[in-house]
Formats: structure tokens, sequence, C-alpha cells
């Protein structure tokens, strides 16, 4: 087979077109593409320099925050995750972390591999986060000074009330870590009005540019934190000690050679995120949400999730008894060009994750969805009325439309 392989003649790559409805990558808006073929420059020329506190600025925006110290890591949310936990876990501390999902588990797994210990408090997957949870084990532990919890689980589509666990944190003199790599621009996420210390995300969900940088934004508290620490910090790499002397606000000494097209592309998209509006953009993930939801119970499927902790650019769907969940994934890829997600860990075979992320989140892509996935659920045997899922999206449109168009009169109204 190697042999053969071997023989293969290579020509130019050239993907196929998807529609990405997983639970990441999302489609690129064509202006971010754009930019990502922009010619190259130098990682010091005074051209990037300038643009490099742009992005730093237009950060700020999305983060909601005004943290000096928020910028992109060169690298993907695994990458953003791991430099909040190397910078702000030093061997022998106590770290409260909160799994009710694969990517708290992943926390763990980075406390550990930081010479930390981590007291895990566990929920169920599929449901949020128990802040009271957390204050028992800050109580229980009071030399603990760091909780890690996931504010948008990927695996499950549940959100955990950030603001009200950095309360309680803070009351216990406490850290936050954060992860918001699902929920960055796609739903509220106040950092500064929440009081969060470390957030970090990815570029590739819901603000929709190439895979490869993870924004993150930290307070003065983490930097005073990270300065004062007594041991190294485990990575070179991610030592903000050594960053701040590039993405800081007065000096750029060389660090490492930074990825100048990706951050093209992420200037590019992070203004089109100021263009449209951070709150519109949150908006706009409600009302395709909503559309496709109706589509979905018209289907009969059920959400993993309960209705008032779910996500809006991320639905866990529960596989119908005697649906074979892998083949429905591989019709609807290899035969509308249509990509959804598949469950982990213990959702492995029970669930399809459905992203609608950033530039994924229009109309079209709902539409293509429903009538996708009934056309396949219908071959496998499920009772599938055809036409019945996309009239009740689009009946979900027309009166978010309508309620809206009430609501601008309203306003007209108390102006005037």
């Amino acid at each position: 087979m190697a042999a053969a392989a071997s023989r293969k003649k290579i020509t130019s790559f050239h993907p196929p077109q998807r529609v990405l409805m997983g639970p990441g990558p999302s489609n690129i808006n064509p202006r971010v593409l754009a930019a990502m073929s922009l010619p190259v420059i130098g990682y010091l020329d005074p051209a990037f320099v300038e643009m490099m506190e742009e992005l730093k600025t237009l950060l700020r925006y999305v983060f909601q925050t005004d943290y000096p110290l928020t910028y992109p890591i060169s690298g993907p949310g695994s990458v953003g995750m791991e430099s909040c936990f190397v910078n702000m876990v030093s061997p022998g501390d106590k770290v409260i972390v909160c799994r009710n999902g694969v990517f708290g588990g992943r926390m763990i797994e980075n406390v550990e591999r930081c010479g930390g210990t981590a007291i895990v408090v566990e929920d169920e997957w599929g449901t949020p986060v128990d802040p009271n949870k957390v204050e028992d084990a800050l109580k229980k532990n009071p030399d603990a000074r760091l909780v890690a919890f996931v504010h948008a689980e990927t695996s499950t589509g549940c959100v955990s009330d950030a603001k009200l666990i950095a309360e309680i944190a803070h009351k216990h003199d406490a850290l936050v870590i954060v992860d918001a790599v699902t929920s960055l621009g796609g739903s509220p996420l106040k950092v500064k009005e929440w009081d969060l210390d470390a957030v970090y995300s990815a570029s590739q969900k819901c603000i929709s540019c190439t895979p490869g940088l993870a924004p993150v934004t930290y307070s003065d508290r983490v930097v005073d934190h990270v300065t004062n620490r007594k041991t190294k910090v485990q990575s070179w790499f991610m030592d903000l000690n050594l960053i701040l002397n590039y993405w800081g606000n007065t000096t750029r000494t060389y660090h490492h050679t930074a990825p100048i097209n990706g951050l093209f592309a992420l200037h590019e998209a992070l203004l089109l995120l100021r263009e449209e509006g951070i709150e519109n953009a949150w908006a706009r993930h409600t009302r395709h949400y909503l559309a496709l939801k109706a589509g979905f119970e018209a289907m009969g499927l059920q959400f993993l999730v309960k209705e008032e902790s779910r996500l809006p650019q991320m639905s866990a769907i529960l596989v119908p008894e005697g649906v074979n969940e892998a083949a429905v994934r591989r019709t609807l890829l290899s035969e509308f060009n249509l990509e959804i997600g598949a469950g982990l860990g213990p959702l492995a075979g029970k669930v399809w994750r459905f992203g609608l992320m950033g530039y994924t989140a229009q109309s079209a892509n709902v539409m293509l969805c429903l009538s996708a996935l009934g056309s396949v659920l219908s071959s496998q045997g499920l009772p599938i009325k055809v036409g019945e899922a996309e009239a009740a999206a689009h009946q979900s449109y027309s009166n978010q439309h309508a309620k809206a168009a009430q609501q601008a009169r309203q306003n007209a109204l108390v102006k005037a």
C-alpha cells in the first residue's frame, strides 16, 4: 500500500466546498480569506506592529474588556488553555476545576502536568456547572487560589454562569481561568463587567477565522500573579514574562515568528464583528438557532441540554433509537457536503453536534441542514414528513421578524 501511495501523482490540493455545521471550524467570510492572501511582511515591520495594536483593540472589543494584556497566541485554542495554566499554576498549587464535559477534563490534565493538584467539581454532562458546588469546594480548600471552568462546553452545547462563578471565586480570594472557546463572538461574554481574570478562546469558531490562533485576555491581577511567582513558568514559548516584551504596550522584542497572514485574517474577522456590532452578532446566532430548533422539534428530535442552559451556536441532539448516527453523518457529508459533529467521550454514538457559528450562522445553512437531515433520517425509517421542519423554521423567522418590528414601533413611540 505504501508503494502504491508513493506512485500516486501529487498535484495542487483543492479542498471540497463544505457547509461546516459541526463544532468547528466554521465557514469563513470571503473578506477574511482574501486577507490571508495579502503579501507577507516582517513580524517587526512598523506596519505590522501598528496592526498588532489594532488587533489588541479589536480583541478588547470582542471580549468586552479593557485589559491591556489582550492578544492572540500563535496556536489553537488548546495552546490558549495551556498558556493560562502554565503561567498561573505553580507546582503544589491547589486548583478548583469544574468538569461537566470533555474540556473541563482537559483542564484537569493541565493542572496535573503543571505539578498542581486538581480539586474536581463534577456535574453531569449536559448540565451547567453548579455554583454551590464551587463554593463548597472553596470552603473545604481555603488554600486554593485558582478556579477553572468552561463557560461554553463544546462537547455538550451547555453554558455556565461565568459571572456568578467568578463572584464566588473572588469572594474566596481566588482567580478564575475561563474557557470561552465556543462563546466568544457567539453569545454574551462580558469579561470586564463579569470581572473574569484569564480568558482564552479560539479563532475558528464564532469569530470565523482560520484555525491556529488563540485570543486571550488577562487582568492585571493575573499579570501580578505571574510576575511574582517564585518558580519559572514551565513553558518558554508561553511564558507571559517573555510575551510581554513582544505584545506589551511599549516594547517589541523578538520572541517568535508570528503567523503573519493568519493575523491578517484575524484582523479582518474581528473588524467584521465590530462592523456588525457584538450584540448584533449575539442576536444573529440566537435568531438562527431558534429557527433550527423549531425545525428539529418538528422532526421530533430532542436536545441533550435543557433550553435555559443551551448555547445558540452549539446544539447537541440525541440520536433517535434505531438510527445509525455515523451513517447519517457520512451521508450528510458525501451527498450534501454538510459537516456535523459526533459525540465525544460518554456521548459518543449518542448525540450529534450541530454548530451555527460565525459566518455559518445564516438562514440558508439552517434550511439546508433541515432539508438534508430530514431526507437522511427518512431514508433510515423515521416518520419525517417532507417540508415540515423547513416550514417550522420559516415560521420561526417570521415570528421573530414580527416581534422585532413590533419592538421597533414601540421604541419609536417612546422616543416620540
